[in-house]
């Protein structure tokens, strides 16, 4: 009865016995794709904490970086233009909050801007298939000022500083939806507040 007891502890003990441990290779890991995405000085690294790159297509993902970037610009523009130039004349929204001015909004007021959102997209999905391109492509979609730089270097620094400025919108529109909802949390001015 002993033997068997001692045999049950020296069994339970083995569990807790370190073992070695093999790498193990895994089809995920580090994108390569980034190391050729362009980077600026203040951080010559991507940025990547979560690893999605290892999910979803690196050049996707940028895309969808400036394009929500480019949105956050509007957005931030949006959120103090009605405070400080007021209004436009209307019946329906009375307030220059934003987030009630939402709430406030005719659902048919939605229904047009969800409309002009679909044509835009339409528009800018043709011109991606004929090889153009929004997010800073060497054949710009749109361009009617002619303000798309003719040499490498000059288009590698205006898509740069695209990415930085939609960056810092969307740190800051984020900034002012959480002063919103909790007044005091960000140093936000009181016109913009």
């Amino acid at each position: 009865m002993k033997s068997i007891a001692a045999l049950a502890l020296i069994s339970s003990a083995a569990a807790f016995a370190p073992t070695p441990v093999s790498k193990v290779g895994s089809s995920l890991g580090y994108a390569k794709e980034l190391d050729s995405m362009p980077t600026s000085v203040e951080c010559p690294k991507v940025f990547d904490p979560l690893g999605l790159s290892d999910y979803l297509p690196v050049d996707w993902a940028r895309r969808a970086e400036l394009s929500n970037g480019r949105s956050a610009m509007l957005a931030t523009v949006g959120w103090f233009f009605p405070k400080v130039f007021g209004t436009f004349a209307s019946s329906d929204v009375t307030t220059t909050d934003p987030i009630d001015a939402i709430l406030q909004a005719d659902p048919q007021w939605w229904a047009q801007w969800i409309l002009i959102c679909g044509v835009f997209e339409t528009y800018k999905y043709k011109k991606e298939m004929e090889g153009k391109s929004f997010l800073g492509g060497d054949d710009p979609a749109v361009d009617y000022l002619k303000l798309w730089p003719a040499d490498q270097a000059a288009r590698d620094d205006l898509k740069m500083k695209e990415l930085k400025n939609g960056r810092l919108a969307m740190i800051g529109f984020a900034g002012f939806v959480a002063n919103h909802f909790i007044p005091g949390s960000c140093p936000v001015p009181d016109i913009i507040a």
